[in-house]
Protein backbone atom coordinates (compact mmCIF):
# COMPACT_ATOMS: atom_id res chain seq x y z
CA UNK A 1 0.00 0.00 0.00
CA UNK A 2 1.42 3.38 -0.99
CA UNK A 3 -0.16 5.50 1.75
CA UNK A 4 -0.61 4.34 5.37
CA UNK A 5 -4.22 4.13 6.54
CA UNK A 6 -4.95 5.49 10.04
CA UNK A 7 -5.82 2.62 12.38
CA UNK A 8 -6.89 2.89 16.00
CA UNK A 9 -4.27 1.83 18.52
CA UNK A 10 -1.33 3.42 16.70
CA UNK A 11 0.49 6.38 18.18
CA UNK A 12 -0.99 8.79 15.61
CA UNK A 13 -4.60 7.67 16.07
CA UNK A 14 -7.19 9.44 18.21
CA UNK A 15 -8.03 7.49 21.36
CA UNK A 16 -11.59 6.05 21.53
CA UNK A 17 -14.00 7.85 23.86
CA UNK A 18 -16.46 5.05 24.64
CA UNK A 19 -17.09 3.70 28.12
CA UNK A 20 -15.43 0.56 29.45
CA UNK A 21 -17.53 -2.61 29.83
CA UNK A 22 -19.23 -3.45 33.11
CA UNK A 23 -18.94 -7.24 32.73
CA UNK A 24 -16.59 -8.84 30.20
CA UNK A 25 -16.69 -12.42 28.93
CA UNK A 26 -13.29 -13.57 27.61
CA UNK A 27 -12.37 -16.85 25.94
CA UNK A 28 -9.22 -18.39 24.48
CA UNK A 29 -8.24 -21.91 23.39
CA UNK A 30 -5.01 -21.70 25.41
CA UNK A 31 -4.00 -21.54 29.05
CA UNK A 32 -4.06 -18.41 31.17
CA UNK A 33 -0.55 -17.84 32.50
CA UNK A 34 2.63 -19.00 30.81
CA UNK A 35 4.33 -17.96 27.58
CA UNK A 36 3.08 -16.95 24.14
CA UNK A 37 -0.68 -16.53 23.87
CA UNK A 38 -0.96 -17.75 27.47
CA UNK A 39 0.85 -14.60 28.65
CA UNK A 40 -1.26 -12.35 26.42
CA UNK A 41 -4.44 -13.81 27.95
CA UNK A 42 -2.96 -13.45 31.43
CA UNK A 43 -2.08 -9.78 30.99
CA UNK A 44 -5.41 -8.97 29.34
CA UNK A 45 -7.31 -10.49 32.24
CA UNK A 46 -5.14 -8.65 34.78
CA UNK A 47 -6.14 -5.42 33.07
CA UNK A 48 -9.83 -6.30 33.09
CA UNK A 49 -9.70 -7.41 36.73
CA UNK A 50 -7.90 -4.25 37.83
CA UNK A 51 -10.40 -2.23 35.81
CA UNK A 52 -13.20 -3.88 37.79
CA UNK A 53 -15.07 -5.31 34.81
CA UNK A 54 -13.90 -8.92 34.40
CA UNK A 55 -16.96 -11.14 34.53
CA UNK A 56 -15.56 -14.52 33.51
CA UNK A 57 -12.86 -16.08 31.36
CA UNK A 58 -13.11 -19.49 29.72
CA UNK A 59 -9.82 -21.18 28.82
CA UNK A 60 -8.16 -24.59 28.66
CA UNK A 61 -6.35 -24.17 31.95
CA UNK A 62 -5.41 -21.61 34.59
CA UNK A 63 -1.76 -21.31 35.63
CA UNK A 64 -1.63 -17.93 37.34
CA UNK A 65 -2.65 -16.31 40.64
CA UNK A 66 -3.11 -12.65 39.74
CA UNK A 67 -6.76 -13.13 38.72
CA UNK A 68 -9.11 -14.93 41.15
CA UNK A 69 -9.51 -18.57 40.14
CA UNK A 70 -13.30 -18.39 40.52
CA UNK A 71 -13.40 -15.98 37.60
CA UNK A 72 -11.69 -18.42 35.23
CA UNK A 73 -13.51 -21.52 34.03
CA UNK A 74 -10.94 -24.15 33.10
CA UNK A 75 -11.84 -26.75 30.45
CA UNK A 76 -8.82 -28.86 31.29
CA UNK A 77 -10.90 -31.99 31.81
CA UNK A 78 -13.12 -31.50 28.77
CA UNK A 79 -14.83 -34.41 26.96
CA UNK A 80 -12.95 -33.63 23.72
CA UNK A 81 -9.99 -35.39 25.37
CA UNK A 82 -11.64 -38.59 24.14
CA UNK A 83 -10.60 -37.51 20.64
CA UNK A 84 -6.93 -37.00 21.55
CA UNK A 85 -5.98 -40.02 19.42
CA UNK A 86 -6.75 -37.99 16.29
CA UNK A 87 -4.12 -36.08 14.33
CA UNK A 88 -3.44 -32.72 15.96
CA UNK A 89 -5.29 -30.49 13.42
CA UNK A 90 -8.54 -32.39 14.03
CA UNK A 91 -8.07 -32.60 17.78
CA UNK A 92 -7.27 -28.89 18.16
CA UNK A 93 -10.12 -28.01 15.82
CA UNK A 94 -12.51 -30.00 17.99
CA UNK A 95 -11.18 -28.24 21.11
CA UNK A 96 -11.75 -24.82 19.55
CA UNK A 97 -15.30 -25.69 18.57
CA UNK A 98 -16.07 -27.06 22.03
CA UNK A 99 -14.72 -23.88 23.64
CA UNK A 100 -16.89 -21.82 21.30
CA UNK A 101 -19.98 -23.87 22.18
CA UNK A 102 -19.40 -23.46 25.91
CA UNK A 103 -18.70 -19.73 25.56
CA UNK A 104 -21.76 -19.09 23.37
CA UNK A 105 -23.99 -20.68 26.01
CA UNK A 106 -22.35 -18.58 28.71
CA UNK A 107 -22.89 -15.36 26.75
CA UNK A 108 -26.50 -16.24 25.97
CA UNK A 109 -27.19 -16.83 29.68
CA UNK A 110 -26.98 -13.05 30.13
CA UNK A 111 -25.26 -10.53 32.33
CA UNK A 112 -22.38 -9.62 29.99
CA UNK A 113 -21.96 -6.40 28.04
CA UNK A 114 -18.75 -7.24 26.08
CA UNK A 115 -17.19 -10.34 24.53
CA UNK A 116 -13.49 -10.80 23.72
CA UNK A 117 -12.38 -13.92 21.87
CA UNK A 118 -9.81 -15.18 19.37
CA UNK A 119 -10.04 -15.85 15.67
CA UNK A 120 -10.99 -19.45 14.98
CA UNK A 121 -12.49 -19.90 18.45
CA UNK A 122 -15.60 -17.76 18.39
CA UNK A 123 -18.05 -17.86 15.48
CA UNK A 124 -21.00 -19.23 17.52
CA UNK A 125 -20.35 -16.80 20.34
CA UNK A 126 -20.11 -13.87 17.94
CA UNK A 127 -23.49 -14.82 16.46
CA UNK A 128 -24.96 -14.62 19.95
CA UNK A 129 -23.23 -11.29 20.58
CA UNK A 130 -24.61 -9.84 17.35
CA UNK A 131 -28.12 -11.09 18.12
CA UNK A 132 -28.04 -9.56 21.62
CA UNK A 133 -26.28 -6.34 20.58
CA UNK A 134 -23.27 -7.05 22.78
CA UNK A 135 -19.99 -5.33 21.74
CA UNK A 136 -17.40 -7.87 20.59
CA UNK A 137 -13.70 -8.11 19.78
CA UNK A 138 -11.59 -10.90 18.33
CA UNK A 139 -7.80 -11.08 18.28
CA UNK A 140 -6.03 -12.15 15.11
CA UNK A 141 -2.69 -13.84 15.93
CA UNK A 142 -1.29 -13.49 12.39
CA UNK A 143 -2.92 -12.17 9.17
CA UNK A 144 -6.29 -12.29 7.42
CA UNK A 145 -7.18 -15.90 6.66
CA UNK A 146 -6.74 -15.24 2.93
CA UNK A 147 -3.34 -13.55 3.57
CA UNK A 148 -4.14 -10.65 1.27
CA UNK A 149 -5.09 -12.85 -1.68
CA UNK A 150 -8.39 -12.84 -3.54
CA UNK A 151 -10.18 -16.15 -3.02
CA UNK A 152 -13.74 -17.32 -3.72
CA UNK A 153 -15.95 -18.18 -0.77
CA UNK A 154 -15.22 -21.87 -1.49
CA UNK A 155 -11.99 -22.90 -3.21
CA UNK A 156 -11.75 -25.89 -5.53
CA UNK A 157 -10.30 -28.03 -2.73
CA UNK A 158 -13.08 -26.99 -0.35
CA UNK A 159 -15.77 -27.78 -2.96
CA UNK A 160 -14.22 -31.20 -3.51
CA UNK A 161 -14.41 -31.85 0.24
CA UNK A 162 -18.16 -31.17 0.16
CA UNK A 163 -18.47 -34.13 -2.25
CA UNK A 164 -16.08 -36.44 -0.39
CA UNK A 165 -17.24 -39.70 1.29
CA UNK A 166 -19.25 -39.10 4.45
CA UNK A 167 -16.53 -40.45 6.74
CA UNK A 168 -14.03 -37.95 5.35
CA UNK A 169 -16.57 -35.12 5.56
CA UNK A 170 -17.35 -36.01 9.17
CA UNK A 171 -13.68 -35.81 10.13
CA UNK A 172 -13.25 -32.59 8.18
CA UNK A 173 -16.06 -30.97 10.16
CA UNK A 174 -13.85 -31.07 13.25
CA UNK A 175 -11.65 -28.43 11.64
CA UNK A 176 -12.47 -24.73 11.96
CA UNK A 177 -13.41 -23.80 8.41
CA UNK A 178 -12.11 -20.82 6.51
CA UNK A 179 -15.72 -19.75 6.00
CA UNK A 180 -16.30 -19.68 9.78
CA UNK A 181 -13.25 -17.45 10.25
CA UNK A 182 -14.41 -15.08 7.52
CA UNK A 183 -17.81 -14.92 9.23
CA UNK A 184 -16.06 -13.99 12.49
CA UNK A 185 -14.46 -11.01 10.74
CA UNK A 186 -17.89 -9.83 9.66
CA UNK A 187 -19.61 -10.37 13.01
CA UNK A 188 -17.05 -8.84 15.38
CA UNK A 189 -17.24 -5.11 16.10
CA UNK A 190 -13.44 -4.81 16.44
CA UNK A 191 -10.62 -6.87 14.95
CA UNK A 192 -7.41 -6.72 16.99
CA UNK A 193 -4.45 -6.84 14.59
CA UNK A 194 -0.80 -6.80 15.55
CA UNK A 195 1.10 -5.02 12.79
CA UNK A 196 0.83 -2.81 9.74
CA UNK A 197 1.45 -5.79 7.47
CA UNK A 198 -1.35 -7.74 9.15
CA UNK A 199 -3.68 -4.76 8.85
CA UNK A 200 -2.94 -4.48 5.14
CA UNK A 201 -4.22 -8.01 4.55
CA UNK A 202 -7.56 -6.99 6.07
CA UNK A 203 -7.75 -3.71 4.18
CA UNK A 204 -7.08 -5.54 0.92
CA UNK A 205 -10.08 -7.74 1.75
CA UNK A 206 -12.27 -4.60 2.05
CA UNK A 207 -12.44 -4.64 5.84
CA UNK A 208 -12.97 -0.97 6.81
CA UNK A 209 -10.02 0.57 8.68
CA UNK A 210 -12.29 1.85 11.47
CA UNK A 211 -12.99 -1.79 12.39
CA UNK A 212 -9.29 -2.49 13.06
CA UNK A 213 -7.35 -1.82 16.25
CA UNK A 214 -3.58 -2.21 16.50
CA UNK A 215 -2.55 -4.13 19.61
CA UNK A 216 1.17 -4.89 19.43
CA UNK A 217 2.68 -7.25 21.97
CA UNK A 218 4.68 -6.34 25.07
CA UNK A 219 7.31 -7.82 27.38
CA UNK A 220 8.34 -8.19 31.00
CA UNK A 221 11.14 -5.61 31.05
CA UNK A 222 12.38 -6.83 34.43
CA UNK A 223 12.86 -10.43 33.36
CA UNK A 224 14.35 -9.48 29.98
CA UNK A 225 17.18 -7.00 30.41
CA UNK A 226 20.61 -6.36 28.85
CA UNK A 227 23.70 -8.29 29.83
CA UNK A 228 27.44 -7.80 29.16
CA UNK A 229 28.48 -8.07 25.49
CA UNK A 230 29.65 -11.57 24.49
CA UNK A 231 33.27 -12.27 23.68
CA UNK A 232 32.46 -13.16 20.08
CA UNK A 233 29.78 -12.02 17.62
CA UNK A 234 26.72 -14.16 18.25
CA UNK A 235 23.61 -13.92 16.06
CA UNK A 236 20.54 -15.38 17.74
CA UNK A 237 17.27 -16.65 16.27
CA UNK A 238 14.42 -17.67 18.58
CA UNK A 239 11.35 -19.51 17.34
CA UNK A 240 10.20 -22.68 15.63
CA UNK A 241 12.80 -23.75 13.07
CA UNK A 242 10.49 -23.75 10.06
CA UNK A 243 10.52 -22.12 6.63
CA UNK A 244 7.68 -19.71 7.50
CA UNK A 245 10.02 -18.10 10.02
CA UNK A 246 12.66 -17.62 7.31
CA UNK A 247 15.19 -19.95 8.94
CA UNK A 248 16.27 -21.37 5.59
CA UNK A 249 16.97 -17.83 4.33
CA UNK A 250 18.99 -17.09 7.45
CA UNK A 251 21.05 -20.27 7.10
CA UNK A 252 21.92 -19.52 3.48
CA UNK A 253 22.84 -15.90 4.29
CA UNK A 254 25.01 -17.00 7.21
CA UNK A 255 26.94 -19.54 5.17
CA UNK A 256 27.43 -17.01 2.39
CA UNK A 257 29.06 -14.59 4.88
CA UNK A 258 31.56 -17.03 6.45
CA UNK A 259 32.26 -14.56 9.27
CA UNK A 260 35.40 -15.20 11.33
CA UNK A 261 35.05 -15.89 15.05
CA UNK A 262 31.24 -15.71 14.94
CA UNK A 263 28.38 -18.10 15.57
CA UNK A 264 24.70 -18.46 14.75
CA UNK A 265 22.46 -19.88 17.48
CA UNK A 266 19.04 -21.18 16.39
CA UNK A 267 16.89 -21.68 19.48
CA UNK A 268 13.70 -23.68 19.02
CA UNK A 269 12.33 -27.02 17.91
CA UNK A 270 13.95 -28.29 14.70
CA UNK A 271 11.15 -29.29 12.30
CA UNK A 272 11.70 -31.81 9.52
CA UNK A 273 11.34 -29.23 6.76
CA UNK A 274 14.42 -27.34 7.94
CA UNK A 275 16.71 -30.36 8.36
CA UNK A 276 17.86 -30.40 4.71
CA UNK A 277 18.82 -26.72 5.02
CA UNK A 278 20.81 -27.46 8.17
CA UNK A 279 22.63 -30.27 6.37
CA UNK A 280 23.44 -27.95 3.46
CA UNK A 281 24.35 -24.74 5.30
CA UNK A 282 25.09 -25.85 8.85
CA UNK A 283 28.51 -26.31 10.39
CA UNK A 284 30.47 -25.92 13.62
CA UNK A 285 29.51 -22.23 13.77
CA UNK A 286 25.76 -23.03 13.73
CA UNK A 287 24.23 -24.25 17.00
CA UNK A 288 20.75 -25.74 17.45
CA UNK A 289 20.27 -26.18 21.22
CA UNK A 290 16.55 -26.92 20.82
CA UNK A 291 13.84 -25.58 23.08
CA UNK A 292 15.26 -23.42 25.88
CA UNK A 293 13.60 -22.82 29.23
CA UNK A 294 15.86 -19.95 30.32
CA UNK A 295 15.43 -17.92 27.15
CA UNK A 296 16.21 -14.62 28.90
CA UNK A 297 19.78 -15.74 29.57
CA UNK A 298 20.23 -16.68 25.90
CA UNK A 299 19.22 -13.19 24.79
CA UNK A 300 21.75 -11.71 27.22
CA UNK A 301 24.46 -13.89 25.71
CA UNK A 302 23.83 -12.65 22.15
CA UNK A 303 25.06 -9.72 20.06
CA UNK A 304 22.10 -9.38 17.71
CA UNK A 305 18.71 -11.01 17.16
CA UNK A 306 17.75 -12.03 13.62
CA UNK A 307 14.12 -12.78 12.76
CA UNK A 308 13.49 -12.91 8.98
CA UNK A 309 9.93 -14.28 9.20
CA UNK A 310 7.69 -14.46 6.15
CA UNK A 311 4.39 -14.15 8.05
CA UNK A 312 3.75 -13.06 11.64
CA UNK A 313 1.39 -10.97 13.67
CA UNK A 314 3.74 -9.24 16.08
CA UNK A 315 6.29 -11.78 17.27
CA UNK A 316 6.89 -11.77 21.04
CA UNK A 317 10.55 -12.69 20.51
CA UNK A 318 11.15 -9.29 18.91
CA UNK A 319 10.04 -7.54 22.12
CA UNK A 320 12.02 -9.93 24.31
CA UNK A 321 15.17 -9.28 22.30
CA UNK A 322 14.60 -5.52 22.38
CA UNK A 323 14.13 -5.54 26.16
CA UNK A 324 17.41 -7.46 26.32
CA UNK A 325 19.14 -4.57 24.58
CA UNK A 326 19.73 -6.30 21.24
CA UNK A 327 19.82 -4.68 17.84
CA UNK A 328 17.63 -6.70 15.50
CA UNK A 329 17.39 -7.64 11.86
CA UNK A 330 13.86 -8.44 10.83
CA UNK A 331 11.38 -8.30 7.99
CA UNK A 332 8.37 -6.03 8.01
CA UNK A 333 6.33 -9.24 7.84
CA UNK A 334 7.50 -9.90 11.43
CA UNK A 335 6.03 -6.69 12.86
CA UNK A 336 6.59 -2.97 13.21
CA UNK A 337 8.92 -2.71 16.20
CA UNK A 338 12.23 -2.13 14.44
CA UNK A 339 12.83 1.32 12.97
CA UNK A 340 15.39 0.82 10.25
CA UNK A 341 18.74 2.33 11.21
CA UNK A 342 17.58 3.21 14.74
CA UNK A 343 16.79 -0.02 16.59
CA UNK A 344 18.02 -2.41 13.93
CA UNK A 345 17.68 -3.19 10.25
CA UNK A 346 14.58 -4.07 8.24
CA UNK A 347 15.19 -6.32 5.22
CA UNK A 348 12.86 -7.62 2.48
CA UNK A 349 11.43 -11.08 3.10
CA UNK A 350 13.19 -13.96 1.32
CA UNK A 351 16.10 -11.73 0.25
CA UNK A 352 19.25 -13.68 1.11
CA UNK A 353 21.66 -10.98 -0.05
CA UNK A 354 19.92 -8.16 1.86
CA UNK A 355 19.90 -10.28 5.00
CA UNK A 356 23.58 -11.14 4.61
CA UNK A 357 24.49 -7.47 4.14
CA UNK A 358 22.56 -6.46 7.26
CA UNK A 359 24.30 -9.13 9.37
CA UNK A 360 27.68 -8.04 8.03
CA UNK A 361 26.94 -4.41 8.85
CA UNK A 362 26.13 -5.18 12.48
CA UNK A 363 29.13 -7.51 12.70
CA UNK A 364 31.54 -4.91 11.29
CA UNK A 365 30.24 -1.93 13.32
CA UNK A 366 29.93 -3.00 16.98
CA UNK A 367 29.48 0.55 18.29
CA UNK A 368 26.55 1.14 15.92
CA UNK A 369 25.10 -2.21 16.92
CA UNK A 370 25.34 -1.39 20.63
CA UNK A 371 23.66 2.00 20.06
CA UNK A 372 20.77 0.31 18.24
CA UNK A 373 20.36 -2.16 21.09
CA UNK A 374 20.28 0.63 23.66
CA UNK A 375 17.66 2.49 21.60
CA UNK A 376 15.55 -0.67 21.45
CA UNK A 377 15.65 -1.04 25.23
CA UNK A 378 14.57 2.58 25.70
CA UNK A 379 11.64 2.09 23.31
CA UNK A 380 10.46 -0.94 25.28
CA UNK A 381 10.54 1.07 28.51
CA UNK A 382 8.63 3.93 26.88
CA UNK A 383 5.91 1.95 25.08
CA UNK A 384 6.06 -1.84 25.25
CA UNK A 385 5.80 -2.99 28.86
CA UNK A 386 2.74 -4.98 29.92
CA UNK A 387 1.39 -1.84 31.61
CA UNK A 388 1.38 -0.17 28.18
CA UNK A 389 -0.27 -3.22 26.63
CA UNK A 390 -3.08 -3.27 29.18
CA UNK A 391 -3.73 0.45 28.67
CA UNK A 392 -4.03 -0.10 24.90
CA UNK A 393 -6.41 -2.99 25.49
CA UNK A 394 -8.72 -0.71 27.50
CA UNK A 395 -8.82 1.59 24.48
CA UNK A 396 -9.80 -1.40 22.33
CA UNK A 397 -12.75 -2.12 24.63
CA UNK A 398 -13.85 1.50 24.35
CA UNK A 399 -13.67 1.25 20.56
CA UNK A 400 -15.79 -1.93 20.60
CA UNK A 401 -18.51 -0.09 22.50
CA UNK A 402 -18.40 2.76 19.98
CA UNK A 403 -18.53 0.39 17.00
CA UNK A 404 -21.40 -1.65 18.44
CA UNK A 405 -23.41 1.50 19.11
CA UNK A 406 -22.80 2.73 15.56
CA UNK A 407 -23.80 -0.67 14.12
CA UNK A 408 -27.08 -0.64 16.07
CA UNK A 409 -27.81 2.83 14.68
CA UNK A 410 -27.10 1.66 11.12
CA UNK A 411 -29.38 -1.33 11.52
Amino acid sequence: MSEPVPIAGTRAATRPEGALPKRLLYSISARVGGTGLDSVAHQTLIGAERGGFLGRAIAWDNRQRDVPAQKIRSLRWHPVRLLSFLDSPYYYGAKKQYLDWITSRELAAGGYDCFHGWSGDAVRTLRVARRLGIPSLIEIPTWHRNKGKLKPLYTKTEREMLRAPWTQRLLHRLLVSRQAILEEYDLADVLLVQSTKAAETFLSADIPPEKLFMIERAVDADRFHPGPPPAKFRALFVGALIERKGVHILLEAWRRLALPDAELVLVGTVHDEIKPWLEKFGGPDVQTPGFARDIAELYRSATVHVFPSLCEGSAKVVFEAAASGLAQIMTREAGDFVEDGVTGRVVPAEDVEALAQAIRELHDHPERTAAMGAAARRLVEERYTWDHFRARMLDAYRLAAERAAAARTDR
